[in-house]
């Protein structure tokens, strides 16, 4: 990429491979981050070969599939590479074209792949499989010298659990639980669920810590504002004031002496 950048100005070479960086950065966090970033490079220099497979990596993340299939093939006419064929076969599949997909994994370009682009090819093949209803064809497509070997490579672990997940697809379940352990056994960067996948087949519940910890402060919130309105009513009986109600009443009820004993000394003094 950078020998490519070269042939920019300076300023321009700098302002691109800044946002390169930013969609290589963001493209499996962020998918539609790095889309923004791989659209301004694509401004900046479209007749990159490196700004366009970028552009064409960060469309095909956010599924816009046509995209990034035109973007791939671009950057293929302008390198020759046949890299970005598993990729291009891919998207077919994202346009609902399966056997397109298929069309390519038997094409010449395939035998020109190294191994790991030849088992994406593969894993691209059986997919299409599954998409057209295929379980079985997609089960024997991912049989291969790669998938018995017991050796761990990059591609190993998402051949083993696509194997497995195929599996699991045609109901052979205790053949899947056994791929789906050699997956994990194969998974050290952790780019896949397949010990997720594992576990649920075990019958295995995952309870979330933090879950638990927040409904558990919700429950004393809720207490305490209960015991809080309870503090705040008035006792039973009583008056706003704390005076008893019944003494209240009986205040109320009592004669104004006062008062009759006036009248009594006024018809006293008219005798």
């Amino acid at each position: 990429m950078r020998q490519e950048l070269l042939s920019l100005p300076k300023t321009l070479a700098d302002d691109v491979a800044r946002n390169l960086v930013m969609v290589a950065r963001l493209i499996d966090e962020d998918p539609e981050g790095a889309y923004g970033y791989s659209r301004v490079a694509l401004r900046l220099a479209s007749r990159v070969a490196a700004v366009r497979e970028a552009a064409g990596f960060a469309a095909y993340a956010n599924q816009k599939y046509s995209e990034a299939l035109a973007e791939f093939r671009a950057a293929r006419r302008m390198t020759g590479n046949v890299d970005l064929w598993p990729v291009m076969a891919d998207c077919e599949r994202g346009l609902g074209r399966p056997e397109k997909a298929l069309d390519m994994a038997g094409a010449p370009e395939v035998h020109k792949l190294d191994k790991a682009g030849q088992v994406e090819m593969r894993l691209v093949a059986a997919g299409a499989r599954r998409d057209m209803g295929q379980l079985d064809a997609a089960i024997v497509t991912l049989q291969s010298p790669e998938l018995a070997s017991n050796s761990v490579q990059p591609w190993t672990a998402r051949l083993r659990y696509a194997y497995a997940d195929a599996l699991l697809a045609a109901g052979r379940v205790d053949e899947a639980r056994e791929w789906f352990a050699k997956a994990v056994e194969a998974d050290r960067d952790g780019s896949t669920d397949a010990s997720d996948r594992l576990a649920e087949l075990d019958g295995v519940e995952f309870v979330d810590a933090l879950d638990e910890d927040e409904d558990e402060d919700e429950n004393e919130d809720e207490d305490g504002n209960d015991a809080s309105e309870e503090d705040d009513k008035p006792e039973s009986g009583k008056s706003d004031s704390g005076e008893s109600d019944s003494v209240a009443d009986q205040a109320a009820e009592e004669p104004d002496t006062d008062e009759d004993t006036d009248d009594t000394d006024v018809d006293t003094e008219r005798d």
